[in-house]
């Protein structure tokens, strides 16, 4: 049986074990998200997504967070519905991070939302502090291996990111991007 239709077979029981859930702290999912970080089973995933549901600003339905991925400041994320991130991504959402509906975001990807400012020649780049900058993924988008999405970065509905592109600003709707910096490679 497929994962999708296990979870419309289960859809009641998730449901209850979601709103059961609620009743523990945020701080509690937290730790129980950074200890199943590296577990590999389906049991895991569903772990994992409840500890989401639990944390982050919004998480919709059938979202799989696979082994080896880090999210940081999870409050500040927002996930759709029908999401999948593959192992090994660094997700911080320090500065607010969307997701939309149906998107894919392949193994050893980056998704940042805050920047060092570097404005001040006098002082030490690593002493000038961050600046936070939502970044926000549209519905209907894949994310190819590897790939840096930096912060600011807006990228538009039915867009390709081609695998270790890095992406900055904004990548209009039904684009395929690529390269180091990304660049639009053609249009769907």
């Amino acid at each position: 049986m497929r994962k999708r239709e296990l979870l419309v077979k289960y859809k009641k029981l998730i449901s209850f074990i979601v709103k059961l859930s609620k009743i523990l702290p945020k701080g509690f999912y937290k730790r129980i998200l950074k200890l199943t970080r590296n577990w590999d089973s389906l049991m895991a995933i569903f772990i994992r997504y409840i500890c989401l549901k639990n944390i982050c600003k919004s998480c919709g339905e059938n979202v799989a967070i696979f082994s080896g991925v880090y999210i940081l400041n999870a409050e500040n994320l927002e996930i759709g519905n029908n999401v999948s991130i593959h192992p090994m991504c660094y997700i911080d959402a320090a500065g607010g991070i969307k997701i939309g509906d149906d998107v894919s975001i392949a193994h050893s990807t980056t998704i940042m939302s805050t920047e060092h400012i570097y404005s001040d020649i006098n002082i030490n780049i690593k002493d000038q502090g961050c600046r936070s900058i939502p970044t926000i993924i549209e519905d209907n988008v894949w994310i190819g291996a590897a790939s840096r999405i930096l912060a600011g970065t807006i990228i538009r509905r039915g867009s390709i990111i081609a695998a270790g592109a890095v992406v900055k600003n904004e990548v209009k709707e039904f684009s395929i991007v690529g390269g180091v910096p990304a660049k639009l490679l053609k249009e769907r």
